[in-house]
This record gives C-alpha cells, sequence and structure tokens, in this order.
C-alpha cells in the first residue's frame, strides 16, 4: 500500500514538473518528463509494485538472489581458469595430438632446432644511405665564427 502510494505521489510530482517545463516553452523536454513521470503509475495500475514489494521483503526471494550470484561468480571464476589454461582439457589434448602429428615442437613459443634462418627478400631491404662525410675542423671552425660574432 505505501509503494502504490509512494508511486503515485512521485507520478503527480514529475507532471507537475512537465507543466513547468511546457509553460517555459520547452515542449521537447515536457514531454520526455512526462513520459518519465508516467511509468510509476502505470506499473501500480499492472500490479508489479505489489509483486516487487512482496519480492523485496521476501528472504526466500533475497536467498535466490544470493544463490543466483553465487552461480554467477563460479561461472566467471572458471571461465577465467579455463581461459588462462588455453580451453577446456578436451581442447588441450586435442591441440597437443595435432602439434605431435604435424611434428610440430611441444611449446607454442619454441622454435626447432632445423628451422632455416628467415629470409628477407631482395624487396624488402631499405635503400643503401649516402655515405656521410668525414667531419672536419672546418665545421668547428663556422661554430666558434659564429659564437664569437655573438660574443659568446
Amino acid at each position: 500500500m505505501i509503494a502504490e502510494t509512494v508511486c503515485s505521489a512521485v507520478s503527480a510530482a514529475g507532471l507537475g514538473i512537465a507543466l513547468i517545463t511546457a509553460y517555459r516553452k520547452r515542449f521537447l523536454t515536457a514531454t520526455r518528463i512526462a513520459a518519465y513521470a508516467l511509468v510509476p503509475i502505470a506499473l501500480v495500475m499492472t500490479g508489479a509494485v505489489e509483486w516487487l514489494a512482496g519480492t523485496a521483503f521476501s528472504p526466500t526471494a533475497w536467498a535466490g538472489f544470493g544463490l543466483l550470484g553465487l552461480s554467477w561468480v563460479l561461472f566467471m571464476t572458471t571461465r577465467a581458469v579455463e581461459r588462462r589454461r588455453g580451453g577446456t582439457r578436451q581442447e588441450r589434448k586435442e591441440r597437443k595430438q595435432q602439434r605431435r602429428a604435424a611434428g610440430a615442437p611441444a611449446q607454442p613459443g619454441t622454435v626447432a632446432p632445423t628451422a632455416p634462418a628467415p629470409s628477407l627478400g631482395s624487396g624488402s631491404r631499405p635503400a643503401a644511405r649516402p655515405a656521410a662525410a668525414p667531419k672536419s675542423d672546418d665545421d668547428f671552425s663556422d661554430i666558434e665564427a659564429i659564437l664569437k660574432k655573438h660574443g659568446i
């Protein structure tokens, strides 16, 4: 009974705010406020509020929600462990058998001892840079002249 009264009061207040907003010529905002204000009274009329109030004060319902939360935590934990290990036991076993059949190394990051060195090919090398001119004392003399000119 109290929940229905509160929802009715919230709807009435929301419709009052919508009227004030419409008076200020903000019709789109007023319409949106009115739509939100009608939701609580609609929930009262459909009986959803009575059902929610009965559920909110039921210890059995809270125990059920607790069990749902616990099952979700357990499910997420198993998924995280499964991802860390690399799949289920059957999936890991199948991948191991495929690697053995293909002659691949046992660990995914290892390299076979007979593997050839990677080839870069002729087109993948950058063009040769021109050789840098040897630095001489002339470069430093120019710098010294500039510094003397500025009094440094």
